[in-house]
């Protein structure tokens, strides 16, 4: 699969609108995926003091930190996608797609990484 005689299909998934396309699907599900426990922690923490203290002592867990920086960068690229994509759909970048899907990168690592530091810090 080189130069021009690769299949079209796999062409069109090496653009970089595609894979932003792609990011913005997973970040979507993951997002999704985490509604549920979210709901969990927040019916954990309504019902005593004690577990109001568990669930907190696990958030400082360094994984747990970890997993809640991804979680903000899921959020930033899922919002910096549809931004994109918006845009794109109303005509108003579709000529500048490298630059939006730079942006779009860019925004969910920059939120992600002060995200982290302030949780490290912390």
């Amino acid at each position: 699969m080189t130069g021009a005689r690769a299949h079209p299909i796999w062409r069109s998934r090496a653009h970089p609108s595609w894979i932003v396309f792609l990011l913005h699907r997973l970040s979507g599900v993951v997002l999704a995926l985490f509604i549920p426990l979210h709901f969990w922690a927040l019916g954990r923490i309504v019902e005593s003091e004690a577990a109001l203290d568990s669930v907190l002592a696990w958030s400082a867990h360094p994984l747990a930190k970890l997993a809640e920086t991804g979680l903000v960068i899921a959020l930033a690229l899922h919002l910096a996608g549809g931004i994109r994509l918006l845009l794109v759909e109303f005509a108003l970048w579709r000529g500048r797609q490298g630059a939006a899907v730079a942006g779009a990168f860019a925004f969910a690592l920059a939120a992600g990484l002060l995200f982290l530091l302030n949780a490290v810090s912390a």
